[in-house]
């Protein structure tokens, strides 16, 4: 009965590390990093991702190359109404049982009476409409580059990037070599 059991928890064990491996490789095995990207007519990744990737830069994620340009896009808004929220308290009552005990035994006595208790009841109540700036496109830091990775016959790749590397990108002469950690590929 105790091999059997080994031998269940050992295929178990394996299973689980299977899977696990299976499911190391983030958006190649299927799974969803919440960033969302779009794409051009041409097929080309347009680059705008409106959620956050949750995966820490590594060494890997490095891209170096000759730099070609850089572009600011500003961050597009639009007015738009939602409704206005406000807080509306009434005040109300409820009836509250109270008991006590006296006495033990045989003797024990269980007394029982009623309060009123006032209390408020809050809620928000919807009271017309208020307008605000809902933005439409993100703002985004863009670095073009050429020779990517060594490679001469990859040229003009648009990486967005933090705005820290996009400062430094344009402070650089044309053509310096640059060598960063890209958000994502596309501009």
């Amino acid at each position: 009965m105790f091999g059997k059991r080994l031998v269940v928890s050992g295929v178990i064990a394996i299973l689980i590390g299977t899977l696990g491996a299976c499911s190391s490789g983030g958006d190649e095995a299927g799974f969803d990093d919440g960033v969302t990207y779009g794409q051009d007519d041409t097929g080309t990744d347009t680059g705008t991702g409106t959620g956050t990737t949750t995966s820490t830069p590594t060494q890997d994620d490095t891209v170096h190359g000759l730099k070609d340009d850089v572009r600011h896009i500003a961050a597009k808004t639009t007015r738009a109404t939602r409704p206005h929220l406000v807080r509306k308290c009434t005040t109300a009552t409820r009836r509250v049982r109270h008991t006590s005990t006296s006495g033990s035994g045989s003797k024990r006595r269980t007394r029982t009476w009623y309060t009123t208790e006032r209390y408020r009841s809050c809620s928000k109540v919807r009271s017309g409409t208020e307008t605000y700036r809902r933005t439409v496109r993100a703002e985004q830091w863009c670095v073009e580059l050429d020779d990517v990775n060594g490679d001469p016959k990859t040229d003009d790749v648009w990486y967005q990037v933090g705005r820290t590397v996009y400062d430094d990108a344009r402070a650089a002469d044309d053509h310096a070599r640059l060598e960063f950690v890209p958000a994502h590929e596309g501009c």
